[in-house]
């Protein structure tokens, strides 16, 4: 079954995020015919919006060293059938010679009602007495909001093209703080495309 990306989820924005941590789950098989050259990029959640944009990000990253790289978004739409004999067409069509497939395999959440930090105004008056002040405070409060965090495991799998078998593997796992009153930043989508492909440079599946 396919999982949803609630991780991207418009009523949700970044607030904090340490950066993805990457865990290597399959060393560079011994028999993988690396370095890669033409990859097609996949991503499997249930939000056509949110694989475009992690895939776009990653593309755009193995584009910038070299490597000639496609979305399998921008090859289909809502409606084209995620299934095996999709993407096998999209592989012969580009004649890639790897495949990189992400998928989310961990999330947990939670959510408390947090305050606002106050604010103060002081509107200080001398008095007739000697060394003595008169203070005027106003103070504000706004109302509560609600703050949420998270725990994202993506894992991420190379395959071989002419193998027919993963050839490499990683586990990249990111903590978010976020905040229901701000919307629009998903920053640690690109975050985890940078730690994906330094990786895949790093283990020598693509050109360094």
């Amino acid at each position: 079954m396919i999982k949803k990306l609630v991780i991207i989820a418009a009523t949700l924005i970044l607030s904090a995020c340490a950066g993805p941590k990457v865990t290597r789950v399959q060393p560079v098989s011994a028999t993988a015919d690396v370095p890669y050259e033409n990859v097609l990029v996949i991503s499997i959640f249930d939000s056509f919006d949110g694989r475009r944009y992690l895939e776009d990000e990653i593309v755009k990253e193995l584009m910038q060293r070299g490597v000639s790289a496609v979305a399998s978004t921008s090859l289909m739409n809502t409606k084209t059938p995620m299934e095996r004999e999709t993407f096998l067409a999209m592989v012969e069509a580009q004649q890639s010679d790897a495949v990189l497939v992400t998928q989310l395999t961990g999330f947990t959440s939670s959510t408390k009602v947090i305050d606002a930090s106050p604010e103060a105004t002081h509107i200080i008056r001398p008095t007739y007495y000697y060394n003595m002040w008169n203070v005027e405070l106003t103070e504000f409060v706004g109302p509560q909001d609600l703050q949420s965090k998270h725990s994202i495991v993506l894992s991420t799998q190379v395959y071989s093209v002419s193998s027919k078998s993963p050839v490499w593997a990683i586990e990249s796992s990111t903590k978010l703080t976020r905040d229901h009153q701000n919307r629009g930043d998903v920053s640690f989508i690109a975050d985890e495309a940078k730690a994906i492909v330094n990786h895949l440079s790093r283990d020598g599946l693509i050109a360094p």
